[in-house]
């Protein structure tokens, strides 16, 4: 037995089996870093960004969010009686850089693009940012939601001015027209909530202009430099936080220290933040995919279901001008939809296909391991 497995013959093809094992453990390695690679790698991330969340699986995700978060907020500010909105914001923020550092401390957080954006663009969305969302909370304490969904009707025609001014992009007269009619659908619906406070009317008159402009750098950057939503949240949260700790004396009231931090407030707050950071990556996601009208329109979309729910589930009578201005909104909303649907472009039917980089096993199991090319990535 020992003189055959001697034989030089026989030492050959076990050598060639050794070889043959030793070069798929290679291509299993290979194919991990590839995959790995894919994961990580710019490229790779806006791929699975754009296959995982579409634009409709995207709103959808933005939608649940939101409309998640404005209970959970209701319940911060009313019920637990916290009442600090841009140190709430703040403390949104600081979970979500948190929760931002954990993902790149395990390699999961996708790269920035190599020719990254110019570091004004970037400040300037965190600045806006910061103003956009702070603003947003203390016009929602001292004014009632009816007037906090009036003031967002502007934002509407901000931004067509603003995507016209800068990018020279034009709505066409239809998109117009179904815009139109939501906005004045979305105004008679909340017209009979129109409470407001002096000061909480001018926040949400400053509100207008940097929610617009958030909204456009956040769709321009995904769409037009390649950002994916985590790597751009990742660069401009800590300016964010540094104009939030500024707005802080500002517009909050004092007492933080007197409020009773016990366990189920901050267990609320918490939850709140978390919900927050879900809102933004949900919110960043949805401009990447789509635009800032649509996003917009999305909003003012949760606004016609909150109340038309609050109507048919909990007997909540708002009268029959709200509920026909509801209505009217969304059937501008569906038109407005129908409109953008007909203009995006046919996908290729093997998009996910390309998601998966080859590698030598997938080569070898396929035959393709004689022509010499290994480990090569489709594009």
């Amino acid at each position: 037995m020992f003189n055959f497995l001697i034989r030089k013959d026989v030492r050959k093809i076990l050598k060639r089996k050794d070889s043959d094992a030793g070069e798929r453990g290679r291509a299993l390695e290979d194919l991990r870093a590839s995959l790995f690679n894919e994961l990580r790698s710019l490229e790779g991330a806006r791929r699975q960004q754009q296959w995982l969340c579409g634009p409709a699986a995207a709103l959808t995700f933005n939608f649940v969010v939101a409309v998640s978060i404005i209970f959970m907020n209701k319940l911060v500010l009313k019920n637990v009686g916290f009442q600090f909105p841009i140190l709430l914001t703040f403390i949104h923020y600081v979970v979500s850089w948190l929760l931002m550092a954990i993902l790149n401390a395990c390699s999961i957080l996708p790269a920035s693009p190599a020719k990254s954006s110019r570091s004004s663009t970037l400040f300037a969305l965190g600045f806006v940012m910061a103003l956009s969302t702070g603003l947003a909370n203390v016009s929602l304490k001292y004014n009632s939601v009816g007037f906090y969904q009036m003031s967002k009707i502007a934002v509407t025609p901000s931004i067509v001015l603003a995507e016209f001014l800068l990018y020279k992009k034009k709505v066409s007269f239809s998109k117009v027209l179904a815009l139109t009619v939501v906005s004045i659908g979305v105004a008679v619906a909340t017209v009979t909530d129109l409470q407001f406070h002096l000061f909480g009317a001018c926040v949400a008159l400053a509100w207008i202009v940097p929610s617009a402009v958030n909204k456009i750098l956040w769709s321009s950057l995904q769409q037009q430099e390649n950002w994916t939503a985590l790597a751009l949240m990742w660069k401009t949260t800590p300016i964010t936080l540094f104009f939030l700790v500024t707005l802080i004396p500002w517009l909050d009231p004092p007492g933080v220290l007197s409020f009773n931090w016990n366990f189920i407030n901050t267990s609320a707050i918490v939850m709140s933040a978390f919900l927050g950071f879900l809102l933004q990556w949900s919110g960043a996601l949805a401009l990447g995919a789509t635009s800032a009208i649509s996003h917009v329109v999305l909003g003012q979309f949760k606004t016609c279901v909150i109340l038309l729910g609050n109507y048919y589930l909990f007997v909540s009578n708002p009268g029959m001008t709200s509920i026909c201005g509801a209505f009217t909104a969304i059937a501008g909303m569906t038109i407005y939809t129908y409109l953008n649907l007909k203009q995006q472009p046919t996908k290729s039917p093997s998009r996910q296909a390309s998601l998966l980089p080859k590698s030598k096993l997938s080569k070898e199991n396929s035959g393709g391991a004689h022509d010499g090319n290994f480990g090569r990535e489709s594009v």
